[in-house]
Parts: structure tokens; C-alpha cells; sequence
């Protein structure tokens, strides 16, 4: 006894992340450009890892939607986790670049040039990422896509390096201290090596086939237990997530004296109620006489 729930096609949200990563890549660019800041070049350059990393979610996205097959029993929903690890390391790529630059400019400061109007179409773009981070972050939560939640902290990361720099950039354009702009890109990448930590440590746990929250599972142990009593048992109760797909096994113990159909209906009053709360979750159960010894075998996880 089962139920199961068809795949989202979230690749829209996946489109939208492509065309915000081609349109900050222009105005930073052009911010670099007419300024010559290291710290805009920096913040150019994630946004170029951004357009790739926006590109892998998508690809992830249209791979997750697919219904399970002959080959893919249960779908193709992990697919998203190798999205998120890719993000994670394209984080640590783009960190890794920013640091670089910024310690070559660090030791051959340089003047900049047209500082406000490179600020202004910094601060162009990143009001354009994270008007789409917030987006993408919301229904990452809402679908429970760690794609769509990977892809949106990453470019929240790029908001928070595109304040940083225009903040060290407008400095050094007031004090003309140069040294101000290479470090404050140093500490930009330094700050976003933590989100793509992050990130990686997400998608491996799920790649482990991880439970569901905490709160999640105590929920349903306290739905289970409702129903314990009058020769009613659970053991062998199982949850995990995969990409946006959750799964749940468990093994429900009655009295070896009930009818087929009455171990069926409770079975369904069971999965039904548990549905209401979580209408996305996969329930397999499996019915055993509770005064069976064999029952006991197979309760340990």
C-alpha cells in the first residue's frame, strides 16, 4: 500500500535564473569596465559563475521533472542534489578567483576611474539578483527544490559581494585609499567560501538518502502513536528526501485474527491522515501479525 505524488517541472524558476545571470554579467561588466575596480572585475566574474551554475540548475530541473522509469524506478528527483554540489563548487571557484585578483591589485594598487557611475550600474544588477534570490528562494521552500533553494542563496552571495564591493569602491573613491578596493574583494571571497560549504554539505546528505527534518519526523511519530493501542504497533519506521520528493516506509503490526480488508482500511485511514499534513510524501506500508515472532525480525533500521 502506497501513495505517490507526479514530479513539478520547476524549469521556469531555472529560466529565470539564466536570464538574471546574462543581464548582471552585461552591467557588471560595464561597471568594471568604465571604473577598473579589481573589486567589480571580482564581482563580474561570479556573476559569469553564476550564468553556468544557473545553466547546471536547469538542466538539473528538466532531469528531476521526468516520471520514473524502467530503469529509474523512483524517479530522477536526486538529480537536483548534483545541481546543488555543482553550485557549491562553482561558489568555492568563483571565491577562489576573487581572492586571487584581489591579492594581485593589493600588491599593484591602481587609480579608479568613473566611481559613481560604475557604482550605479553595480547596484543595477544586484538589485536585479536579489529581486530573483528572493524568488527562487521562496519556492525552493515552497516546492522543496534544493535546486531551486541552492541557486538562490548563490545569488543572494552575489548580492552580498556586490554590497561589499560597491561599498569598498565608494570608499576608495572618497579617500582615495586604492588598498581599501582589493580588500574588501579579499573579504568577499573569504565571506562566500561559507554559503558554498554550505551547499555541498546539503546535497551530500541528501545524495545519503538523509530523513526528513526533525520536526517532520517527530510529527509523524506523534500521528503513529495516536493510533497505537488495541493491538496496533509500528516499527521499522523509515523517512527520507530526495530532491523534492519525500518517501516514507513503515511496518504496521495487528491482530493476526483481522480480516485482509480490515488490515487494508486502517493501512488507508492511516496514509490518508498522514497525507493531509504531507500531501507530497510517498507512504509504503507493509502489514504484519503483531503476535508473530517473524514480525520482529526486520524492526531494527
Amino acid at each position: 500500500m502506497s501513495t505517490s505524488s507526479t514530479p513539478r517541472d520547476l524549469s521556469r524558476y531555472g529560466w529565470l535564473a539564466v536570464a538574471a545571470a546574462l543581464a548582471t554579467i552585461a552591467l557588471k561588466t560595464g561597471a568594471w569596465w568604465v571604473t577598473g575596480s579589481v573589486g567589480l572585475l571580482a564581482d563580474a566574474a561570479e556573476s559569469s559563475v553564476n550564468l553556468v551554475a544557473a545553466i547546471v540548475a536547469l538542466v538539473a530541473l528538466k532531469v528531476a521533472a521526468m516520471p520514473a522509469d524502467k530503469n529509474h524506478n523512483f524517479g530522477h528527483s536526486k538529480a537536483e542534489y548534483f545541481s546543488a554540489a555543482v553550485e557549491g563548487v562553482m561558489i568555492f571557484v568563483a571565491a577562489s578567483v576573487i581572492m586571487v585578483m584581489a591579492i594581485m591589485r593589493f600588491l599593484a594598487p591602481q587609480d579608479l576611474t568613473a566611481v559613481g557611475n560604475g557604482l550605479a550600474i553595480s547596484i543595477v544588477a544586484a538589485v536585479i539578483n536579489a529581486t530573483v534570490a528572493v524568488v527562487l528562494i521562496r519556492a525552493g521552500r515552497r516546492y522543496r527544490s534544493i535546486t531551486l533553494r541552492a541557486d538562490g542563496r548563490h545569488l543572494m552571495t552575489d548580492v552580498w559581494t556586490s554590497a561589499g564591493v560597491v561599498v569598498g569602491v565608494a570608499l576608495v573613491g572618497l579617500t582615495g585609499w586604492n588598498w581599501l578596493d582589493p580588500l574588501v574583494a579579499l573579504a568577499v571571497g573569504i565571506n562566500i567560501l561559507w554559503t558554498g560549504y554550505g551547499l555541498i554539505r546539503e546535497s551530500m546528505d541528501g545524495l545519503m538518502d538523509v530523513s526528513l527534518p526533525k520536526e517532520d519526523n517527530a510529527r509523524i511519530r506523534e500521528i503513529l502513536s495516536s493510533r497505537r493501542g488495541d493491538g496496533v504497533d509500528f516499527h521499522a519506521v523509515r523517512t527520507r528526501e530526495s530532491g523534492a520528493r519525500q518517501f516514507m516506509e513503515m511496518h504496521m503490526l495487528v491482530p493476526g485474527s483481522w480480516t485482509v480488508q480490515q488490515g487494508h482500511d486502517a493501512m488507508e485511514d492511516l496514509i490518508e491522515e498522514i497525507n493531509v499534513e504531507y500531501p507530497d510524501l510517498r507512504i509504503i506500508g507493509h502489514l504484519e501479525p503483531i503476535e508473530d515472532p517473524r514480525s520482529y525480525e526486520d524492526m531494527h533500521l
